[in-house]
């Protein structure tokens, strides 16, 4: 072999060698990975799918299973039922209106009827526990006065 074809075949290796990344360095562990880049399938459907559930039976309001309670929905029918007659449709005995969240909330002559998270510390409740309200009509029954109570301790919120 002369000369000129030992410096080509040693220039033809050292190409090949360049070319297929012999002569790069290798990564070390500590570089941190190439970022990749994340391609939603173009077969995922864009329309959420929806579970239909059936409806369940509502517990009727003198059940102690309904004991979880907002004052719209749970509350105030109960008021409505059996306390705004004297306190704000026909009167408001002893200066109570009962016809809103925020006239309840606002007492009576007496001060405060209710106090947010404390249904024992609450005069309406005394007053209902001890059968003295409602004065007139079907009284408060003890699953009614549980939804009170509960509204009462957890925080007597206008929900």
């Amino acid at each position: 072999m002369n000369k000129t074809s030992l410096i080509l075949t040693a220039s033809l290796i050292a190409g090949l060698l360049a070319a297929c990344g012999g002569s790069a360095p290798l990564p070390t562990a500590t570089e941190p990975p190439a970022p990749t880049e994340v391609i939603p399938s173009p077969t995922a459907s864009p329309i959420p799918t929806v579970e239909v559930v059936p409806a369940t039976e509502v517990p009727a309001t003198d059940s102690p299973a309904a004991t979880t309670s907002g004052f719209a929905g749970s509350v105030y029918p109960i008021f409505e039922a059996k306390c705004i007659k004297c306190h704000g449709v026909e009167q408001v005995k002893e200066g109570l209106s009962m016809l809103s969240y925020d006239e309840l909330m606002a007492g009576s002559f007496n001060g405060p009827v209710v106090v947010p998270g404390n249904a024992d510390g609450s005069l309406l409740v005394d007053l209902i526990a001890r059968g003295k309200m409602p004065n007139r009509g079907p009284k408060v029954t003890e699953g009614e006065l549980q939804i009170i109570k509960d509204w009462i301790n957890q925080g007597a919120l206008n929900n």
